[in-house]
């Protein structure tokens, strides 16, 4: 319950802060100027990882050089956008991206300040969702044209937005035409049908109209 005072300062932060002269290091509180925009949190929550960079800022003898500005904050040249969750990851093991952020720009974040468990809660989110997209099937659409054998070369030169050529079956001459034989093809062609695909409000190109209109004389 004492962390519910652990909050960002909302757009307030932005504005020049007054200059305060407690003691930062025997202060519960600890005021950060990430990129411009201030934080406001215990020395408790940022000390959640042993190992991370915050840590290491809030003993009593850091190991680390770092800045302040005017009001006694700390100087910490970092995206203010991601720094939110992050710390708001400390303060209850959740990681809570807005809309506008990604995962991979998270996990910069999360590698910079070095928090193991937030990089290794990220990765794994990463990675299922790359197995996700990996393993979508692949539907495919196939379609049986008919046509003369002076007719292959125009056929194969409409083959475009994404149709491919995968069989080609001859039916002899079996078609007379007037006093000649004509010999006759069945050309299998497929694409890969996309999600995207099924939405209703897609319309076919010109020439798939071409290669449906062929295939509908079989």
């Amino acid at each position: 319950m004492a962390e519910s005072h652990d909050e960002i300062s909302g757009h307030d932060c932005r504005r020049p802060a007054p200059v305060q002269t407690f003691n930062h290091r025997s202060s519960k509180w600890v005021r950060l100027n990430v990129g411009g925009t201030y934080f406001l949190t215990t020395r408790q929550t940022l000390c959640r990882d042993p190992k991370s960079f915050l840590f290491r800022l809030c003993q009593s003898e850091p190991d680390l050089d770092s800045d302040k500005d005017e009001s006694g904050a700390y100087l910490i040249d970092r995206d203010p956008m991601y720094f939110g969750p992050v710390l708001n990851y400390l303060r209850h093991g959740k990681l809570v991206l807005n809309k506008n952020l990604t995962e991979e720009g998270a996990l910069e974040e999360a590698e910079f300040y070095n928090i193991t468990s937030l990089i290794k809660l990220i990765k794994e989110k990463i990675s299922e969702k790359e197995a996700k997209t990996t393993h979508s099937p692949v539907k495919h659409v196939y379609r049986v044209l008919q046509c003369q054998e002076e007719e292959l070369t125009q056929m194969v030169s409409t083959m475009s937005d994404g149709w491919k050529f995968e069989q080609l079956v001859s039916i002899g001459s079996s078609y007379n035409y007037g006093s000649e034989d004509q010999a006759e093809f069945l050309c299998v062609v497929s694409k890969e049908l996309h999600n995207q695909s099924y939405s209703s409000n897609s319309q076919p190109s010109e020439k798939a109209k071409i290669l449906q209109e062929r295939g509908s004389r079989i």
